[in-house]
């Protein structure tokens, strides 16, 4: 199939740096809507089937106008959700969440307080695409930054680990595959990238 996952556009919180992870989350802002609706210009065209989106509030938000060019109702999987940052929620200062996320290399099981861990996080957004991949051909869905850097390395042949590519509000990363074979990304915020496997890495 092909997977067009999509982060949310900006908010309030992207704009002053603020960790927001939690259920609902804050809104999208001014730029963060019209983002939205650039992206439905964007995707119209695209053999897109269905919508889907995690169940934080900016997640829905940037799928809606996508959908409604489309005529599809957006469904909502919470499995597509940001990873938790637990105690340092709402903390400006991401240095301790980013560095338990890259932990996760070496120490699967670490989890900040109130978060996940590694096999949490892979196991629920592993189940959330699966289930896109088991309806449709083709389909977009919109999730969070730090998820899709961390998901997307780990179930994609043609990422190198760790990834340091950026990915902004609204970027769109194309795969191709299946879960049970894996994933190639075809694009990552417009760069077209080559199928061969990363120089130096296994799987």
């Amino acid at each position: 199939m092909r997977l067009y996952l999509i982060r949310h556009g900006q908010t309030e919180s992207n704009v002053n740096h603020v960790l927001d992870t939690v259920h609902p989350g804050a809104p999208l802002d001014e730029t963060g809507l019209a983002q939205a609706e650039t992206l439905a210009d964007r995707l119209a065209g695209e053999p897109i089937e269905a919508v889907y989106a995690s169940d934080l509030t900016r997640a829905v938000q940037t799928a809606q106008p996508l959908a409604d060019r489309l005529g599809r109702p957006v469904h909502q999987l919470p499995g597509l959700r940001e990873i938790p940052a637990g105690v340092q929620e709402r903390n400006t200062d991401w240095s301790i969440y980013v560095s338990a996320l890259v932990r996760w290399a070496e120490e699967p099981h670490f989890r900040l307080e109130r978060s996940e861990d590694a096999h949490n996080f892979f196991a629920r957004f592993d189940a959330a695409i699966a289930r896109i991949a088991q309806a449709h051909q083709a389909a977009a869905a919109v999730s969070h930054g730090a998820a899709m850097r961390v998901w997307v390395p780990q179930r994609a042949n043609n990422i190198e680990v760790p990834n340091t590519r950026e990915l902004a509000n609204t970027d769109v990363i194309i795969l191709e595959g299946e879960p049970a074979s894996g994933w190639l990304v075809r694009s990552w915020a417009d760069e077209v990238l080559l199928p061969e496997h990363p120089s130096g890495r296994s799987r």
